[in-house]
């Protein structure tokens, strides 16, 4: 999924020129979705997060003497899922979509190539039905078959709170683990953190692998304008630095230094700083959620963004530009921070471009000789990167198959398949040496590209979130809003943005029956 938190299109940045049409309708097909499931499930489904966090959504769906649940969808397409079968489904994490199309073939591609064939190979006699967001199927339609899935990919940062909890499909694994012999201690401390931060208590999850944030540069400005490229470990200061020099004309040609989403810089924040205050409670009434956006810390990031944002002639436009995004022309950005998923769609790969738009894809490419390091850290000998854009398994306690649901997360942390997820260009949760030497070896566009700095560095711990109800909060509102738009400095934007923007956004989703 893209870059912006907290917009109404379900977490998707605004799409590039070019994206292809059947793209262009499956994004506005996304507007209208968390309404839908808000207002067409069954009676107190929604309610749910006011009530418990783990209210079970009872199997009562249209099912054949054959043990079968058809699942009606918005397109009209057939799909059901066998009581026989594992279902697993996989959510916000854009490679899932690509290779299905409206007439009929579904979105299998990646999850086949990276996982399912390995799972089905390892597990010969489970019988694995796939499906992911929102081609043919949503949460609401699987909630209205009443068909729970068995294992659910999806991002524990924000959709714990705002679909899964919600629905009721989530409960603490942490008894479940230990008797499956799941052992997350070698797994990357910061993911196991971030998904604790959202299980009020417990943990509702456990991390599969991680769409990394790095530090992508165009080569060809570089050289251009006689530029060194930027290194593993590079401050924000010298990235500023290069920035300056690289916003620049030249000719008809105008050139920005670096883009960096303002959202996801504070929401993902190198300081580990997290905006809710502690409480009395795991899971506080809406009018008891407080924030801090105020503090020296919270501060101290954001006059390090606002000076980016400020330069002359670097208007914060999307991050996409560093290939084809809002601006005029491609390969016009000389810096930006961007994820693996971006990358490897940048480098070509077919496992990450739609095919419809692989030939425009081409041409942009032509502008771009990609650059790879590790994002700017804070300070210098500082080793802190951004809290992990993790992507976590989640097995719901309605599982008809947990036993097998929880061997399969077994198998999906072990090395040998986070060796083979790594050689798909995405970050592993083991960082052992045979996982980091595998990165980008099964996508022959990286070939000629140095990914070493991949695993360089350390995810930021999420802390202080004990006694804390996490909200998909509005942090657009400090720098896209009231810095960009309103023209504020950063103190009072800060200050906006806590005392009125989130407290008025609580209340209004309280009122709505939320808690996201």
């Amino acid at each position: 999924m893209s870059e912006v938190q907290n917009t109404p299109d379900h977490g998707q940045e605004q799409s590039s020129p070019g994206v292809s049409r059947r793209g262009l309708l499956r994004n506005g097909a996304l507007l209208g979705g968390l309404a839908a499931l808000a207002g067409g499930l069954p009676a107190g489904t929604a309610a749910a997060a006011t009530t418990s966090s783990t209210s079970a959504v009872p199997r009562a769906g249209a099912r054949s003497a054959q043990g079968t649940v058809d699942i009606p969808n918005k397109y009209g397409k057939p799909f059901s899922v066998d009581d026989d079968e594992l279902f697993i489904f996989a959510v916000n994490f854009k490679p899932f979509e690509l290779g299905g199309d409206d007439a009929g073939r579904e979105s299998t591609r990646y999850f086949d190539t990276v996982f399912g064939d390995a799972i089905r190979a390892k597990f010969p006699a489970v019988k694995i039905k796939y499906a992911t967001w929102d081609y043919p199927i949503r949460y609401e339609d699987l909630a209205r078959a009443g068909r729970v899935p068995d294992l659910i990919i999806e991002d524990p940062r924000t959709r714990i709170d705002r679909d899964l909890e919600p629905l009721g499909w989530v409960a603490d694994l942490t008894a479940d683990l230990q008797r499956a012999g799941i052992d997350l201690s070698t797994l990357n401390p910061s993911t196991v953190e971030l998904v604790k931060s959202r299980s009020d208590g417990g943990l509702y999850g456990v991390p599969l692998f991680i769409d990394e944030h790095v530090l992508l540069y165009n080569k060809q400005i570089f050289d251009k304008f006689g530029s060194r490229y930027p290194k593993v470990g590079s401050t924000y200061d010298e990235i500023y630095q290069t920035a300056r020099k690289l916003t620049r004309q030249d000719g008809i040609d105008h050139y920005k230094g670096f883009m960096q989403h303002p959202d996801n810089y504070l929401a993902l924040n190198q300081a580990g700083l997290y905006p809710f205050v502690p409480g009395a409670s795991e899971q506080p009434a809406p009018e008891d959620v407080k924030v801090n956006l105020t503090s020296a810390e919270w501060k101290s990031i954001s006059y390090n963004m606002n000076r980016f944002l400020q330069l002359p002639g670097n208007t914060f436009t999307t991050v996409d530009d560093f290939f084809k995004g809002d601006m005029s022309f491609p390969g016009h950005l000389a810096m930006a921070v961007h994820t693996l998923s971006k990358l490897n769609a940048y480098a070509l790969s077919d496992l990450y471009v739609e095919e419809d738009d692989a030939e425009q894809f081409a041409e942009w490419a032509k502008s771009v000789t990609i650059g790879v390091t590790s994002m700017p850290v804070l300070s210098r000998g500082s080793t802190a990167i951004y809290q992990p854009n993790t992507r976590a398994a989640f097995v719901p306690p309605q599982s008809a198959h947990k036993d097998q649901a929880l061997e399969i997360v077994k198998y999906l942390i072990s090395e040998e398949a986070q060796t083979r997820i790594s050689s798909y260009g995405v970050k592993g949760v083991l960082a052992t040496d045979a996982v980091k030497a595998a990165f980008g070896t099964a996508i022959p566009e990286l070939k000629n590209i140095d990914t070493s700095a991949v695993y360089w560095g350390d995810n930021a711990v999420v802390k202080n979130y004990q006694n804390t109800e996490y909200w998909d909060i509005p942090l657009y509102k400090v720098f896209r809003q009231h810095v960009l738009i309103d023209g504020m400095d950063v103190d009072s934007a800060l200050q906006v943005a806590e005392q009125l923007d989130i407290p008025n956004y609580i209340k209004a989703q309280a009122a709505a029956g939320f808690t996201w």
